[in-house]
């Protein structure tokens, strides 16, 4: 008996001391997950979601039902995180993370940002802390795409598209951010410092139809700074051009020339001379 007792003390201990030394076993995730990024404005977008792949079965309106809350991805739901605030759907968004919900629907979807951010698939979804709904339309393809895929489309300094698509679906809708009014007063407060970002301030206001002759004033000092620099000139050029001085652009572009093919430059020989191509016609 002592000898049995013996025994089977010496097996409970070396299968604690496997068990110890046991590790979990890793396996590829089923959906695997990604994470996009997209500037906008002056803050950042970043979305994380699983992409389940179609393997053959009928998605929407089928695993996916039509009228039923969707975590619009795999796994925890979609997040999506805004570093500074937006505007969706003519709603202001403050800066924060949501949970990208959606409702599928043969012909319009329901988009969902929920508070609640950090949950697992739409299992203890509430709809009390949706902050925005709105209405998208879909559009059908012809050949179906096998992994869930979202993207940032038509992406200008203010505003994008984001996208989703899987299956033979796919709905999308504009992001929006002002950040006009905080740039301008940034302007106001950085040009009296002693050093001024010169270029900077003329290249905004060249680019979003403020005043040219300030613009103008701006980029003349900055190229006064750098007087054999094809760049500044090209800058100057375009400014001028904009302002409605075809024969200052072409002088300035045509010395911007110059100063290019000096330094064997022929990107700025090329940007140059498209200017004065312009303030010729």
């Amino acid at each position: 008996m002592k000898k049995i007792y013996i025994y089977l003390t010496a097996m409970l201990l070396a299968c604690a001391s496997l068990s110890s030394h046991a590790q979990a076993l890793k396996t590829p995730q089923l959906s695997s997950t990604q994470t996009i990024e997209q500037d906008l404005g002056l803050g950042k977008i970043t979305l994380t979601y699983s992409r389940p792949n179609v393997k053959g079965r009928k998605i929407f309106g089928g695993m996916e039902p039509y009228g039923v809350v969707w975590r619009t991805g795999a796994n925890a739901a979609t997040i999506i995180k805004f570093s500074d605030d937006v505007i969706i759907n003519g709603t202001k968004i403050p800066a924060g993370e949501y949970g990208l919900f959606s409702i599928p629907d043969p012909n319009e979807w329901t988009v969902i940002l929920n508070k609640t951010a950090n949950q697992w698939g739409a299992y203890t979804y509430k709809q009390t802390d949706d902050i925005l709904r709105f209405k998208v339309k879909t559009m059908k393809y012809a050949d179906p795409l096998e992994t869930l895929t979202f993207q940032f489309n038509n992406v200008d300094r203010t505003k994008c598209d984001l996208e989703m698509r899987w299956e033979n679906i796919s709905f999308s809708f504009p992001i929006t951010t002002e950040v006009d009014s905080k740039i301008m007063a940034n302007i106001d407060d950085v040009m009296n410092n002693d050093k001024k970002p010169y270029f900077d301030a003329a290249l905004y206001y060249y680019e979003n139809n403020k005043d040219l002759t300030k613009a103008l004033e701006w980029i003349s000092t900055a190229e006064k700074e750098h007087p054999q620099s094809a760049f500044y000139k090209v800058w100057k050029a375009r400014i001028q051009l904009k302002m409605g001085d075809k024969a200052g652009a072409l002088k300035t572009a045509q010395e911007g020339v110059k100063l290019a093919k000096a330094d064997n430059d022929p990107e700025y020989m090329r940007l140059n001379q498209g200017v004065a191509d312009q303030a010729s016609k």
